[in-house]
C-alpha cells in the first residue's frame, strides 16, 4: 500500500463522516485537476492513481444523490 493510498483512504474516511454529495464531487474534482500536472511530467503511477481516486469518489457522489433523491420522493 502507497502513501497516497494511505491519504486517500483517511480523506475518503472524512468524507464519508461528513456524507454530503457535494464534498465528495469537489474533491474528486481536485484529484483530477492534481493529476493533470503529474501526466505532463510523466509521472504516470500516480497520475493514474489519482485519476482512480477521483473517479471514486463522482462514483460515490452519484450514489449518495441517487439515495437522497429516493428518500424525497
Amino acid at each position: 500500500m502507497k502513501p497516497q493510498d494511505i491519504v486517500f483512504l483517511i480523506v475518503l474516511g472524512f468524507l464519508f463522516w461528513k456524507y454530503k454529495p457535494k464534498y465528495f464531487t469537489i474533491t474528486g474534482l481536485i484529484f483530477l485537476t492534481l493529476a493533470i500536472p503529474l501526466f505532463l511530467q510523466q509521472i504516470f503511477f500516480t497520475a493514474q492513481r489519482l485519476t482512480m481516486y477521483g473517479g471514486v469518489c463522482m462514483l460515490i457522489a452519484m450514489i449518495l444523490m441517487v439515495i437522497k433523491e429516493r428518500k424525497n420522493t
